[in-house]
């Protein structure tokens, strides 16, 4: 293991590299460029043992790794906003076929209008693509998901593509003391990928075959329990890594001092690093605020999210993705995880940070402050009332 300080991007890459992918096609954007960037260079200088493929588009390079993971191939993707939008039919036919594909979401806004910035709506605008969607809130866990990708997603229990969140230039383009894993550390943690299933003339079969009425909703059925019975592999995995490499950030989710607090804080991402500060803060004033990090966004894990809010008396939601003419989404699944159950905090949703807007330690008091008076729809926090017309 080697402790450097280094862009996020690049520390992406280097645990991709670690990881022997035998196939990286992608299609330089905006924030998620350094990261093929710096791929492509280590392939290029005989660093990286694999078949980096140049294309037009996002959805070309989706289909690129969709066809080499049939093939049995390792395969690494990235991209952002647009670009995920425009792998949107891959996304699906990846995750119908249960290929095991990583890809780094560099998250940012979505137009129009143009915006290169940072906030959550593209991964979450394909959360129903049938992929494990997991969230980084800082540089060395972006990092260290990415080794626990690749072992979750070629699980012969699972066998679903995985997509690793990381918010756009907060983390892409900021640098941070990391710890990088060597190769050595790698190969004991990830085993090198023997699939069960492939396209070969040795034994030919068939992916994506069409299927009619009498069998299509069972297979949307196994893909439905796929990726929930994904949940304990996702924890076998996380406490695994922290058994071999000693690092643990949460599988599901993670908690920051909630045993005893009255008012706890929702987010995912690198929010959850302003959340703490303004936390801390808080807890020095006597107040019993926590902080709930959903790290694994699907399988969403509602059992482990009741559990660990169910003793509050306010739950304050921060999503920096919505669905207009609802709401915010991460609060959407926060309030529909406690459903039937008799005690039930009163949960209130706050959009914030849409399209890079900052988020700061006042912010997040500020929302706190304001929970008494926030009403049944969600906040968009920090509007400026001039440009609303208001």
């Amino acid at each position: 293991m080697t402790r450097t300080f280094t862009e996020g991007s690049r520390a992406v890459a280097e645990t991709v590299r670690v990881c022997k992918p035998h196939v990286i096609s992608a299609y330089p954007i905006t924030p998620q460029t350094h990261i093929v960037e710096e791929l492509s260079t280590m392939v290029a200088n005989g660093l990286l043992k694999a078949e980096f493929v140049n294309v037009e588009s996002e959805f070309a390079a989706a289909s690129v790794v969709l066809g080499a993971s049939a093939t049995g191939a390792r395969t690494y993707t990235a991209t952002t906003s647009q670009g995920m939008l425009l792998m949107t039919e891959v996304l699906f036919n990846i995750s119908g076929m249960r290929l095991p594909v990583v890809l780094t979401c560099a998250n940012r806004a979505i137009s129009s209008p143009i915006n290169i910035w940072n906030d959550q709506q593209d991964s979450i605008s394909v959360r129903d693509a049938g992929w494990i969607q997991l969230y980084a809130e800082d540089i060395q866990e972006a990092s260290d998901l990415h080794l626990q990708a690749f072992k979750i997603a070629e699980n012969p229990d699972v066998l679903l593509p995985v997509m690793v969140c990381m918010d756009g230039f907060i983390l892409t383009h900021a640098c941070e003391p990391v710890e990088l894993i060597s190769q050595e550390e790698a190969d004991a943690f990830l085993p090198p990928f023997r699939p069960k299933y492939y396209l070969t003339p040795k034994d030919p079969l068939t992916y994506g075959a069409m299927v009619g009425p009498d069998s299509y909703m069972e297979v949307r059925y196994q893909l439905e329990r796929a990726i929930t019975d994904s949940a304990p592999v996702i924890e076998d995995v996380a406490n695994e890594f922290k058994k071999k490499i000693g690092r643990f950030q949460g599988a599901l989710i993670d908690t920051y001092m909630t045993k005893d607090a009255e008012i706890i804080l929702v987010a995912m991402g690198s929010i959850i690093s302003t959340i703490k500060e303004a936390v801390d803060n808080l807890r020095k004033e006597g107040q019993k605020v926590g902080v709930l990090k959903v790290r694994s966004f699907r399988p969403f894990p509602k059992e482990e999210v009741c559990t660990a809010l169910e003793g509050a008396r306010d739950v304050l939601v921060m999503d920096r993705a919505f669905s207009p003419g609802y709401g915010g989404v991460l609060t959407t699944e926060i309030k529909a995880a406690f459903c039937g159950r008799k005690s039930v905090p009163r949960v209130k949703g706050h959009i914030i940070g849409l399209g890079g807007r900052d988020i700061n330690v006042d912010s997040i008091l500020n929302v706190i402050k304001d929970r008494a008076v926030v009403s049944k729809e969600d906040k968009f926090v920090d509007l400026k009332e001039a440009l609303i017309g208001g």
